[in-house]
């Protein structure tokens, strides 16, 4: 059972991600793509798997996007690919592929929807909120 996770360390969602990833007993690879960008072919496959626009996998708090205007709508998705090849920190992270499907999981919760094995332990984020009870079972929070 291959998982891979495009991750950056700086980033708190993408560490919660990877813990509750291993918090599964599963040790996916790790791809810090700041480092080893995906590539135009890769990122492409990578959005046909989620099903999702071009634009969704697009980081708007960042400042290539504000410096490149990328708000506007004159981009086209190729476009907007090439910018994302040509500067990574626009790829919005973390992206985690599995047997059960490839999600950008922001929130850091939606991984477990596509996690192939249960969560082994309660887990909390880094902020402290509980996410995972004693049985491995989701918390819902109110």
């Amino acid at each position: 059972m291959t998982i891979t996770i495009y991750h950056n360390p700086e980033c708190g969602t993408s560490r919660n991600t990877l813990a509750r990833i291993r918090n599964s007993g599963a040790q996916p690879q790790v791809i810090e793509y700041l480092q080893h960008p995906p590539g135009k072919a890769k990122l492409l496959e990578l959005i046909a798997a989620m099903k999702v626009p071009v634009r969704d996998v697009l980081r708007k708090k960042t400042g290539p996007y504000e410096e490149l205007g990328l708000e506007d709508e004159k981009w086209s998705d190729d476009d907007l690919v090439n910018f994302m090849v040509a500067h990574p920190i626009l790829m919005n992270r973390p992206i985690v592929v599995t047997p059960l499907g490839t999600r950008l999981c922001r929130p850091s919760e939606v991984v477990l929807d596509i996690l192939p094995l249960p969560q082994q332990s309660e887990f909390f984020k880094e902020d402290g909120e509980k996410v995972i009870d004693k049985e491995g079972n989701r918390v819902h929070q109110q």
